[in-house]
């Protein structure tokens, strides 16, 4: 095989945190020049995320705190994939959550990594059409703060030409679900 080709060999792993939605980890490797070094890992189970779309071509969004960040983020809904959830789950409890909407139509818009320089998470991203608003929403998290916001797609284009702060997962959801839209 030639060098490049092949993986790099795991020589050491470290598990340094352990947490609620994910873990880190440092592996120490040797690449198939020989050289050898320390990789950090997020281990991540990986998110869900709508595109939801009310029946007059509107996107429902939320302005959602992040401390990370240190302010607020324009986002479409979005969860953690819980153990032995699939995806589509994970995004139907979350929409009726944190925006108070049931969708009766599912169309999957692709999987792709969030940030692979140092994270294994990967965003299942969903169009949720046919919106059906919830007479009686189960209710946010504890740890949630957030508003909901409606906007055309070409709101939501200016906004992320214009500046306004809207998280990446966000942003690629919003142009792989850009050809389903009305416009």
């Amino acid at each position: 095989m030639p060098q490049g080709k092949e993986p790099p060999q795991l020589l050491r792993q470290r598990f340094v945190y352990q947490g609620r939605k994910f873990n880190f980890e440092v592996n120490h490797l040797r690449l198939p020049n020989q050289a050898k070094g320390d990789w950090e890992c997020v281990r991540h189970p990986g998110g869900a995320l709508a595109v939801p779309v009310t029946r007059d071509g509107k996107l429902v969004l939320v302005r959602q705190y992040r401390f990370t960040v240190q302010r607020r983020l324009l986002e479409f809904p979005a969860g953690t994939v819980e153990p032995l959830e699939d995806p589509e789950t994970t995004i139907q409890r979350e929409i009726q959550e944190e925006i108070g909407y049931r969708a009766h139509r599912w169309q999957s818009l692709g999987t792709f990594p969030l940030a692979p320089g140092y994270s294994d998470e990967y965003i299942y991203a969903f169009l949720a059409q046919d919106l059906e608003k919830l007479e009686t929403p189960p209710g946010l998290d504890a740890d949630e703060d957030l508003e909901t916001v409606l906007m055309t797609p070409e709101q939501l284009e200016k906004a992320i030409h214009g500046g306004d702060t809207v998280d990446a997962k966000s942003i690629c959801s919003f142009y792989l679900a850009r050809p389903f839209l009305q416009q």
